[in-house]
């Protein structure tokens, strides 16, 4: 392979890196932090979207909430709600326990996304973000008011 080659597609590499790992610091945060935040705004939508995953066949899930308590940071008790996801088949009756795991599920399905939005991001923006990286080196490699000394 000519030198050329081997140097453009080891900057591909390393600019399709780069892009992946700017858009996955940006991206997974946001996905952990709107995954939990609709689990519980948004539950009835989140359950109609965990209910063919975690429902048996013949049920719907329906989110349950109740009254609990938490520990704060100086081990006080406080008031708090809780979320809970159970499976009901078209009798009522409760087929599947309530959990919580709908929410973790729902996260992780949310990172998942953002995951492969990364690997995707770092595919298509590797060239435009190589030819504006050379862009600027060009740039600053062309000072007007440096002197080149000469022996």
């Amino acid at each position: 392979m000519k030198k050329s080659t081997v140097l453009g597609l080891s900057s591909g590499c390393l600019v399709s890196l780069l892009v992946f790992t700017i858009s996955i610091t940006c991206l997974c945060p946001l996905a952990a932090m709107v995954g939990s935040i609709s689990s519980t705004l948004l539950g009835d939508s989140v359950a109609r979207i965990m209910t063919p995953i975690l429902c048996p066949a013949g049920s719907t899930g329906e989110i349950i909430t109740f009254a609990t308590t938490i520990l704060d940071g100086y081990n006080n008790t406080t008031p708090s709600t809780g979320y809970e996801m159970q499976c009901v088949d078209a009798a009522g009756m409760v087929v599947r326990d309530p959990n919580p795991d709908y929410a973790f599920y729902w996260i992780g399905i949310l990172a998942a996304g953002s995951l492969i939005l990364s690997i995707v991001l770092g595919l298509v923006l590797a060239a435009p973000v190589g030819v504006f990286i050379a862009r600027i080196r060009k740039k600053n490699n062309n000072h007007p008011n440096l002197v080149e000394i000469k022996d």
